[in-house]
């Protein structure tokens, strides 16, 4: 699999993670399945978060690979903190508790990544600053990011912050591409010309900070997966004519598809199957033509101005 720079880390990741939202519901055995074959097709950096499965996909992702010191320099792990049941979270004891609790879980001394998950309008940057700071000074984090922020967010925050923020989380897929849409709708007077998101793509590419593309096979807000969905006849058939065209299937044309975006993002897949994994690694090689993947955008619907 190819490799990308996270940010301006010093991490060079394959361009594929693997998101383990769902890995709470798998056993030990079934995980270590999903886990070993991330690892052998290049996907090496697990995407976590405090509130999956309550905590359990951290626990089960730990025991499923047997955490040792020789089995963690393997993997980057990478996960979130700041939703609680009801609100948001960014106070300085709730994020140095959250790392604790995800550093017993999964069996580590620690974390690689830590991102902020939902904007939390209370939010004190002085405080995420501090929590930052010593996170950083103890060890227990070595970088940072955000997830589903905006630039005057992230801007907020850089203001008090003595380290980089590497990467941003945001939703993006063949069906959902509002931060797309605005860039190619300048000055017009459509939907798709309202900047939903303050430029947070552009922002992002400026300012060196990886997108990691979530639900990348989803349609709405988690609505359900439009790749083989009758309700979206058009793009699914350009996805199949695509896919016979390269010797694929047509979820590794839709990972190729953010792949393609000179952004050099880094889609998170959540899926556990051990199979499909692989299909979709399989997109690391390919790259779709200009023309491809426009075709690919208009299919979903969109038309360009």
């Amino acid at each position: 699999m190819k490799k990308i720079k996270l940010g301006n880390s010093d991490l060079q990741v394959g361009e594929i993670s693997l998101g383990c939202m769902r890995m709470a519901s798998l056993s030990n055995e079934e995980a270590a399945h999903v886990i070993e074959t991330a690892l052998e097709v290049g996907v090496h950096l697990f995407d976590h978060a405090d509130i999956y499965g309550g905590g359990k996909s951290e626990e089960v992702f730990a025991d499923a690979v047997g955490m040792t010191p020789s089995v963690r320099e393997k993997m980057i792990l990478q996960t979130k903190c700041g939703i609680r049941k009801g609100f948001f979270d960014f106070s300085k004891e709730h994020i140095l508790n959250s790392v604790d609790g995800s550093l017993q879980r999964l069996k580590t001394d620690y974390i690689d990544i830590l991102l902020l998950h939902r904007p939390d309008a209370l939010m004190e940057p002085e405080e995420v600053a501090e929590a930052f700071s010593q996170l950083k000074e103890s060890g227990k984090v070595r970088h940072f990011g955000v997830s589903n922020q905006n630039p005057m967010q992230i801007e907020l925050l850089k203001k008090y912050l003595d380290v980089d923020l590497i990467v941003n989380q945001l939703q993006l897929s063949i069906m959902h591409t509002p931060m797309i849409d605005a860039g190619l709708n300048v000055n017009m007077q459509n939907d798709p010309s309202i900047v939903r998101d303050s430029g947070v793509l552009e922002y992002c590419r400026l300012n060196n900070i990886t997108i990691q593309p979530w639900s990348p096979f989803q349609y709405g807000m988690i609505k359900g997966s439009f790749v083989g969905n009758a309700d979206f006849p058009e793009v699914n058939a350009k996805l199949q004519e695509m896919a016979e065209k390269y010797g694929v299937t047509d979820s590794t044309i839709a990972i190729a598809w953010l792949l393609r975006h000179p952004a050099k993002m880094q889609p998170v897949v959540g899926t556990m199957n051990p199979e499909r994994l692989k299909v979709i690694a399989a997109a690391s090689g390919i790259e779709l033509t200009r023309e491809e993947w426009y075709e690919l955008y208009r299919s979903a619907g969109n038309v360009l101005p």
